[in-house]
């Protein structure tokens, strides 16, 4: 009888062993796809909502000028007035059943009474003395396993800031023409009004824009003294109009028929554009436009 209820206990003990052995083993697998994979797959689920923020601002973008381009036309039809919204996808999820952080996003409106940014040229413009707001619309992106990236939509360009530096990804609506004797640097910019309230929000989840067309100005100038650009991301802006071979006034900055510099001490944050060989020729299409974030009618003065 003992050495029955000997072998019984042998066994049940076994039986526990093999039981601990395999919820070691659970525990090891899973630590190791905690600790290696997860933050693997997110980090690549993080940039992949990095491209589709791109994507949607390249759409709002796309947006923005088909508005400008019906309201300058002065287009009686009512969609050049209408209202339109456009998507941003403001984070990422988490994944389920894992300890995993998800990403968070923030939009902000940096409209023509807030920001700082601007462009100014001489012959001034009579309806902007002080110059013309740069004005933008900014995804801020907080990534927890992705490098953390901004777009920035400023003056037509799409901008991408990080922390080992900042690039062009769209240029802005610039049209460039090289004449005998001037360059002529035609522009569509456009200029944005929000109302408080309506001009930031953040989380995780999709949120919509919404533009609608109000009214436009124009400055046209020959023989320009100087068009200034002064703006928080000189580096892109550089990069997209004297980068070689690829920026929209290398090849007249090439040739020395215009100068462009940014590296003026006394004013960091300004790129100046003055006449070369040739004279400056300037014409200016400012495009305001409401712009608000969330639902509701996007009020404009």
């Amino acid at each position: 009888m003992k050495k029955r209820s000997i072998n019984r206990d042998n066994y049940a003990i076994a039986g526990v062993i093999e039981a601990l052995l395999i919820i070691a083993l659970v525990v090891m697998i899973l630590s190791t796809i905690q600790l290696y994979y997860i933050p693997q797959i997110m980090e690549e689920k993080e940039s992949d909502h990095m491209d589709e923020v791109l994507n949607q601002f390249s759409h709002l973008k796309s947006v923005i000028e088909v508005q400008s381009m019906l309201g300058v036309a002065e287009n009686d039809q009512p969609i050049s007035y209408s209202p339109m919204s456009s998507p941003i996808t403001m984070g990422s999820e988490q994944l389920p059943y894992f300890v995993t952080t998800g990403a968070l996003g923030q939009v902000n409106i940096f409209d023509k009474d807030y920001v700082e940014s601007k462009i100014d040229i001489l012959p001034k413009s009579p309806d902007f003395l002080n110059g013309i707001p740069l004005t933008s619309i900014r995804f801020l992106g907080d990534n927890a396993y992705f490098v953390d990236q901004n777009y920035i939509l400023e003056g037509g360009a799409i901008i991408l800031k990080q922390n080992d530096g900042e690039s062009t990804k769209v240029t802005p609506p610039i049209n460039v023409q090289n004449y005998t004797t001037s360059i002529k640097i035609n522009y569509t910019l456009p200029l944005f009004t929000s109302k408080p309230g309506k001009n930031i929000t953040g989380g995780s989840e999709i949120t919509f824009i919404r533009t609608n067309y109000t009214r436009y100005y124009s400055h046209s100038d020959t023989s320009v003294s100087w068009l200034y650009i002064y703006t928080d991301y000189i580096q892109a802006w550089n990069q997209l109009l004297i980068n070689n071979d690829k920026g929209l006034l290398w090849e007249y900055y090439s040739n020395g028929y215009i100068n462009v510099t940014y590296d003026n001490p006394n004013f960091p944050t300004r790129i100046e554009i003055t006449p070369g060989t040739k004279n400056l020729d300037v014409e200016l299409t400012i495009v305001e436009l409401g712009v608000q974030i969330g639902p509701g009618f996007v009020i404009s003065d």
